[in-house]
């Protein structure tokens, strides 16, 4: 099928990743080419000789700099960057074919996610907890960026994301390919007493409003985490770790 509402655009993740976990990930990873590594001359520590290690098996150039140089790219860099080509977002087709592979598909479609550091939280709870890619909007949510990569602590290098211009075009089609959609809202199903069928794509809404009225219409079902009535819901990555952790028992 030729869907060219959910063609990817060519945004791409920032050249410069930082952070000791962040550019292991990226090593081991070994998805994307490293130019060069850039260490701090007062780096030291067990991940730190790792990546040197990575580094000289894959024959990467290492650098070694003045802190003060790493600081323009982040106070928190923790004395490593690494320059790497960049990332691109695959497309949603192949995004389908290729979590078709798993026994029990499971995606995550992200509702208007704003906060990277929240994006980079719940795309680490994805990986942690098995899921086969992670969908966002093109618009009005955060893409993939180097605080996203920094946040999901180097989780970002093993999973596929995909960006959709339209997420209620991408849900139809979702359902097409056999997908059941599963929305994340306070009211629906409790979670845990929940038949879950797969292959599924759970739907996580935004930080302040949840579920667009629309993206809630087009759900086979709600499902919703039980807690207290002492606050009104858990922040966007909370509810994504205890409703993947859920899912992953049923898998």
């Amino acid at each position: 099928m030729n869907n060219k509402f959910n063609k990817p655009q060519h945004e791409q993740l920032t050249n410069i990743i930082y952070g000791r976990n962040p550019v292991l990930e990226l090593l081991r990873a070994g998805k994307r080419t490293v130019n060069k590594i850039m260490l701090a001359q007062t780096a030291r520590g067990t991940a730190i000789d790792e990546i040197v290690k990575l580094a000289k098996e894959k024959g990467i150039a290492l650098h070694s700099v003045p802190p003060e140089r790493l600081d323009k790219y982040s106070e928190t860099s923790q004395g490593v960057a690494a320059e790497v080509s960049a990332m691109e977002y695959i497309e949603i087709n192949d995004l389908i074919k290729k979590s078709k592979l798993a026994v029990k598909p499971l995606l995550v479609i992200l509702d208007g996610i704003e906060d990277p550091h929240n994006l980079g939280a719940i795309i680490r709870n994805c990986v942690a907890f098995g899921a086969d890619g992670v969908i966002i909007p093109k618009w009005r949510a955060a893409g993939v960026t180097d605080t996203v990569a920094k946040s999901s602590a180097g989780a970002i290098e093993h999973i596929p994301v995909c960006k959709v211009v339209n997420t209620n075009q991408t849900i139809e089609l979702l359902k097409e390919e056999g997908f059941w959609i599963a929305g994340a809202e306070n009211g629906g199903e409790s979670l845990e007493k929940s038949n879950l069928p797969f292959p599924l794509a759970v739907i996580i809404g935004s930080e302040g409003f949840g579920l667009h009225n629309l993206t809630k219409k087009n759900c086979d079902f709600l499902i919703s985490i039980p807690q207290k009535n002492t606050i009104s819901s858990l922040n966007a990555s909370c509810a994504s770790a205890v409703i993947l952790y859920e899912i992953s028992k049923k898998r």
